[in-house]
């Protein structure tokens, strides 16, 4: 008897130090498995899981830390985090490629050089 408690308990504490590092939560799966098409940044044209979406450089760890919490608490919805997640990272890649298409921003920025010209021909 005591040698079958023994076996027991070692199989159940096997058994739990092998499960807990590879189980995962059921909301974080669905994340997982939850594909999203996006059509900027470097995902464009891809099929992406909003876990790595919310994992990615497009949304700030308080953001993402925020969601994920709302959504383990059944505070949101899985259409809401596609929505909120989908919307932060269009527009994030489309903030981003506009500052990298406008790289002569400042210079056309009426406080540079640019602006004392246009003022120039008025006084004349």
């Amino acid at each position: 008897i005591t040698v079958k408690s023994s076996n027991e308990d070692t199989v159940t504490r096997a058994g739990e130090e092998g499960d807990d590092p590879p189980k995962e939560e059921p909301w974080e799966t669905t994340l997982k498995t939850t594909v999203v098409d996006i059509e900027v940044g470097e995902f464009r044209g891809h099929k992406v899981s909003l876990w790595d979406l919310l994992h990615s450089r497009y949304i700030p760890e308080e953001n993402r830390k925020e969601l994920l919490e709302l959504f383990e608490a059944g505070e949101l919805t899985l259409e809401q985090v596609k929505t909120v997640v989908s919307t932060i990272v269009t527009r994030a890649a489309a903030a981003a490629a506009a500052e990298r298409a406008e790289p002569a921003a400042p210079v056309n920025d009426p406080k540079t050089e640019p602006a004392a010209p246009v003022n120039g021909p008025r006084a004349e």
